[in-house]
């Protein structure tokens, strides 16, 4: 009787799915921009409180370290618990490590950085897999991409912060002041999607009809080469992204000349053609298909750009609209494809090993990157490592046109 009743109720209506989007969003939209405040106070750490870049490096990387596990237990979670609850649990960590971002204890504030990244990771594969329960079909890739777009508003936010919020840059604590209050505004969107979800399932169908399996560890082992190369991609794509982020505003200060503002701009540049671009491209792949190649495009555009900037006297404004390209068009297509091979009730699983490696990735490559910069006192040696990796993500891809055929044939129905 059970299952004859919930095989009876319709879908969630189309203003119900575009309103989960939107808070789930807003919880993206805040835990970025607490993510991506760190570039451009880099400075005022390093001159008020005596941070190396070893040691702000090490900041992305404890936000990342516990993610080698924790976005794993998560996925299980996710799926044993369900995602209404993992979502509470992890935007309360979120706000909880961005408030004690605020101390000028690097300790204190290295704790703040680990407990945000465990929240914020988990977060995003908790988002990730109930986008997955809401949409369907044609809409899955272009929910994915309008998700990505809300939720990088935040990063664009956060970089150009010294120019809208000019006066807080004088005391490296007011900015994060800002980045304090992103967090608990992610976690009140958290709260008010929990009843909303709440709401819905009453009367709504969401995802699959049947109880999931249940969730053992060896399931991991189960999943298809595709997804595999997926993830190797993945991890050699945002380690080629994020960590260059982190150091961007003063490697255009001190290579380039630009001041802070023209810094940061530069270092949005990517996230704000993400924006536009990413739901584009998310639609392009959902009707051609193609996806494979579409990775494998995106990662023949990073390869050269960071050699560009150090290297080629040209403005930096060509290589950072590349990287826009890039950034928009393979995780338009990454994370998505994941859906396609992978089954729904495993897609919490899957997401948090995906992140896991990724996480694992970050954590080496932005403590690598800052000893490399205080080594060499530059940054061209950074920037062979992240050329390099843009060559590793295209033989991943090339992988993928052989081991997922799927993800070449398979258009939106």
């Amino acid at each position: 009787m059970e299952n004859t009743t919930l095989a009876t109720k319709p879908r969630p209506t189309a203003a119900l799915r575009w309103t989960a989007l939107i808070f789930l969003s807003i919880a993206m939209f805040g835990s970025y921009f607490v993510y991506d405040v760190l570039p451009v106070v880099n400075d005022l750490l390093e001159k008020q409180l005596g941070f190396s870049q070893s040691q702000i490096g090490f900041l992305r990387t404890l936000y990342s370290l516990p993610n080698i596990v924790m976005v794993v237990i998560g996925g299980f979670v996710i799926d044993r618990i369900g995602v209404r609850k993992s979502l509470l649990i992890f935007g309360s960590l979120c706000a909880f490590g961005a408030l004690l971002q605020l101390s000028p204890d690097y300790n204190v504030m290295a704790s703040g950085w680990f407990f945000f990244g465990i929240g914020a990771e988990s977060l995003i594969v908790a988002v990730t897999t109930s986008l997955a329960k809401w949409f369907k079909g044609k809409e899955l890739s272009f929910a994915f991409g309008l998700n990505l777009t809300i939720a990088r508003l935040g990063s664009f936010a956060a970089e150009n912060s010294p120019t809208w919020a000019n006066p807080l840059f004088h005391f490296w604590r007011d900015p994060i002041y800002l980045s304090a209050l992103s967090g608990l505004i992610a976690l009140g969107a958290v709260v008010v999607y929990y009843f909303l979800e709440m709401k819905t399932e009453k009367k709504y169908l969401l995802g699959e009809a049947e109880e999931p399996d249940k969730v053992v560890f060896k399931d991991i082992f189960n999943f298809k080469p595709a997804f595999w190369f997926v993830v190797a991609l993945c991890v050699t794509f945002y380690s080629a992204i994020f960590p260059f982020q982190t150091f961007a505003v003063r490697l255009f200060q001190d290579v380039h000349g630009l001041s802070r503002e023209a810094g940061g701009f530069l270092n949005s540049m990517p996230i704000l053609m993400a924006m536009v671009f990413t739901p584009l491209f998310g639609l392009l792949a959902d009707k051609i298909g193609k996806r494979a190649t579409l990775m494998a495009i995106g990662s023949i555009l990073i390869m050269p750009i960071y050699l560009l900037l150090v290297y080629a006297p040209i403005s930096p404004y060509f290589s950072m609209v590349i990287l826009g390209i890039a950034f928009s068009l393979v995780p338009a297509v990454m994370w998505p494809s994941v859906a396609l091979i992978v089954p729904q009730s495993k897609l919490g699983t899957a997401y948090g090993v995906m992140t896991m490696i990724q996480n694992i990735g970050l954590a080496g490559f932005n403590y690598v990157i800052g000893y490399a910069n205080d080594a060499t006192g530059g940054y061209t040696t950074g920037m062979w490592i992240f050329s390099i990796l843009g060559f590793l993500g295209l033989f991943f891809a090339l992988m993928l046109k052989k081991y997922g055929p799927e993800l070449e044939t398979e258009k939106a129905k």
